[in-house]
């Protein structure tokens, strides 16, 4: 018979087995480096973006990169006022989020209460995939199908505009939107809906008037992250939306993003240390500035409406 061992004399030959003592001690430092390259990775960017925008605005005014609307780096009297290319991108941002808001919440609203397992089954994937497409593929898609369609319709409508890029925007960012605000319906207990249904709620009523209330929380971060995802997009912008800073507030004409600006500069349109190579840093600054209010305002709605049960 096997004789049988105490539980101290596990622990002491454990402690004896030098590679197992090894790997406890290595693992963490492993996993720390490995953790802190993320950091050092967004200090180092960090640290370029800001100190490239300061020898920017050794050369620029700051008074005339904030407050000016006209952005002409490329003229013989260049004029950097932000205001166009900040103009163009909320532009496109509020076509996008105009269409993909409702059909996202929609969608979400239909997988979460409505969809059968096998429907479910069907139409997540495919959303899924949606949001696996290439932006280029989107940005060609918006340039050779939408924008042909649109001028179907609105025959004064550009062949650059902020509407056909815009919509396709919204397509790449629905799937965000139903992913995230479905998962924020889905976790609603079950007994909350249940008890609705006891009381004698219509099934439209208990999605309007108690699952969606009670997952607001998750679908208003989901709607804001989308829009800052909608706020950086770059392939789309950049090849269906032109590259005409407009200061104006028609979207049927070209236009040009931050981004996409970002874009014309770095494939070769400027040389290293001029004016027009610094102002793609000042431009990505206020672009990350952008960003980092959507994720606080995000954050900050995530912890203000949150339910828990």
């Amino acid at each position: 018979m096997k004789e049988q061992s105490s539980v101290q004399e596990l622990i002491k030959r454990n402690n004896k087995n030098k590679g197992k003592v090894l790997a406890d001690k290595a693992v963490p430092i492993i996993l720390l480096i490995i953790a802190s390259v993320s950091v050092l990775t967004t200090i180092g960017i960090l640290f370029t973006l800001i100190t490239e925008t300061a020898t920017f605005f050794t050369r620029v005014n700051p008074l005339e990169f904030l407050f000016t609307k006209d952005w002409a780096p490329f003229s013989s009297d260049p004029k950097y006022g932000i205001f166009a290319l900040v103009l163009g991108t909320l532009k496109v941002t509020a076509v996008a989020t105009i269409f993909a808001v409702p059909v996202g919440l929609g969608a979400a609203l239909y997988l979460s209460e409505y969809a059968s397992d096998r429907s479910r089954r069907i139409i997540k994937p495919i959303l899924e995939i949606l949001a696996g497409i290439p932006t280029i593929v989107y940005g060609f898609f918006a340039l050779t199908f939408v924008t042909p369609i649109l001028r179907g319709i609105f025959p004064d409508l550009g062949s650059f505009n902020s509407i056909s890029p815009g919509l396709v925007v919204g397509v790449m960012i629905i799937p965000m939107i139903t992913s995230m605000s479905e998962d924020a319906m889905s976790s609603v207990p079950e007994s909350i809906k249940e008890g609705a249904l006891g009381l004698g709620a219509t099934k439209f009523e208990l999605a309007t008037k108690i699952v969606f209330p009670a997952a607001l929380s998750g679908i208003i971060a989901s709607v804001v992250l989308a829009i800052s995802r909608a706020i950086g997009e770059t392939m789309i912008v950049s090849l269906a939306a032109g590259s005409t800073p407009d200061s104006s507030f028609s979207l049927i004409g070209s236009i040009q993003t931050m981004t996409g600006f970002i874009v014309q500069v770095a494939t070769g349109d400027a040389t290293y240390g001029s004016d027009i190579y610094y102002s793609i840093y000042a431009v990505g600054f206020t672009l990350f500035i952008f960003t980092f209010i959507m994720n606080i305002i995000s954050q900050w709605v995530t912890k203000r409406f949150r339910e828990e049960y």
